[in-house]
């Protein structure tokens, strides 16, 4: 239950202005991230009531320039909608706009968005980065843009006051590569969501063309690292009799996603972006929740699953495995033979103890110790930082 509402030490006497960037926005915007802070931010609001918490969003995803979600302010900031141009032009322009705000920090999420950090810092601005995964190991990125989330990385956890890791193996990474700012990172995963419940799941699932707990599901985001091609190569060679949904779009225009669609049919359904109350119905009505991601930070859509009571087989990847299910819940990553082996199995194999999840993962636990990070950061003073030393430079 949230009741603290306390000031954090270290504010201004006015009410203090926190912006958070590095997202598209929300609510009813696809994606991990925003998620995430929709979850997030009208809790830490509740929390500490006296703050304004703005959102400075990208306006090609928002409704309208500006609006209002469960008492946070949300803006959009104008930018390209490019694959490779609007995080960075957009948190950019975030920071510059937290600044003309008199915002005492600002709380940047991803390492993309995190090159902007020393910016931040020398505007003034507190700054905390949450550090969502390695998105430097996705496989949309080409070299380039490789090399710069890696820069963008390296400088949010030398210049940000505070670095949140979303999961333990993440957290401990960053740790061991960065081991002088080793005290400043914090370990705060995503939380188990309650997702609204005002659907018919007898509609949807009519509309859908599927019978309830006869069909497979998978969330994700039509690029390739969330693996849906090896789940589609692996049904097709199943003896599965249950239909395969598949929720989720592209951000972008890609040659992938074009050819993911083309193998939709009778049994594989591309359902697209559909709301979160529509996830629930899906959630809880599916035979199993399939994620086979090669890349994920916490992955929220299984976390979501988790609490609607799905049962649930994951890739064997560290950011899955950190959620903590038995081995059986589990396929080696990329494997399409061991996933097609799975699929012939019976459902009810891969149950799980969905009440040890959601005690493990609460966005009310999230949003408490994330103020504790805003508390820490508004609270110290100004200091001369020598940064860690590059990847591959050794110190004399």
């Amino acid at each position: 239950m949230l009741q603290r509402t306390s000031v954090p030490s270290g504010d201004p006497a006015r009410s203090p202005v926190i912006c958070v960037t590095g997202l598209r926005g929300f609510p009813h915007v696809m994606g991990g991230i925003e998620s995430h802070c929709e979850e997030l931010l009208p809790r830490i609001k509740t929390l500490w009531p006296d703050h304004r918490s703005v959102v400075l969003g990208r306006a090609p995803y928002l409704p309208e320039r500006e609006g209002e979600h469960r008492g946070v302010e949300i803006i959009g900031i104008p930018c390209p909608r490019s694959q490779h141009f609007e995080a960075v032009v957009s948190t950019f322009l975030s920071v510059l706009s937290a600044r003309k705000r008199g915002a005492g920090l600002i709380h940047i999420h991803a390492i993309g968005p995190g090159l902007l950090a020393p910016v931040a810092r020398l505007l003034g601005l507190k700054v905390v980065v949450t550090h969502h995964g390695t998105d430097y190991h996705r496989a949309k990125w080409g070299l380039l843009a490789r090399s710069a989330l890696r820069a963008g990385e390296w400088l949010a956890l030398n210049f940000a006051d505070r670095v949140i890791a979303v999961s333990p193996s993440l957290a401990a990474q960053l740790r061991q590569s960065f081991p002088k700012r080793a005290e400043t990172i914090s370990y705060i995963p995503n939380g188990t969501s309650e997702l609204p419940g005002d659907a018919d799941p007898a509609l949807i699932l009519e509309r859908l063309g599927i019978e309830e707990g006869n069909f497979l599901l998978a969330v994700a985001r039509l690029v390739p690292e969330k693996g849906l091609h090896d789940l589609i190569d692996a049904y097709e060679r199943s003896s599965c009799n249950a239909k395969l949904v598949i929720a989720g779009s592209a951000d972008h225009e890609s040659e992938y996603a074009r050819e993911l669609l083309a193998r939709a049919s009778d049994r594989v359904i591309f359902a697209g972006v559909q709301s979160r109350a529509t996830l629930k119905c899906l959630y809880e009505h599916c035979a199993l929740f399939v994620m086979p991601s090669y890349h994920e930070g916490l992955p929220i859509a299984a976390l979501e699953a988790a609490s609607c009571g799905a049962r649930m087989l994951l890739s064997d990847i560290p950011a899955n495995l950190d959620i903590g299910l038995d081995r059986a819940n589990y396929f080696p990553v990329g494997d399409v033979e061991a996933l097609t082996g799975r699929l012939n199995a019976d459902c009810a194999d891969f149950e799980i103890d969905h009440a040890g999840v959601r005690a493990r993962f609460s966005w009310d636990k999230a949003a408490e110790d994330t103020l504790d990070v805003y508390r820490a950061a508004l609270a110290e003073r100004p200091a001369t930082r020598r940064p860690s030393p590059s990847p591959g430079v050794v110190e004399a």
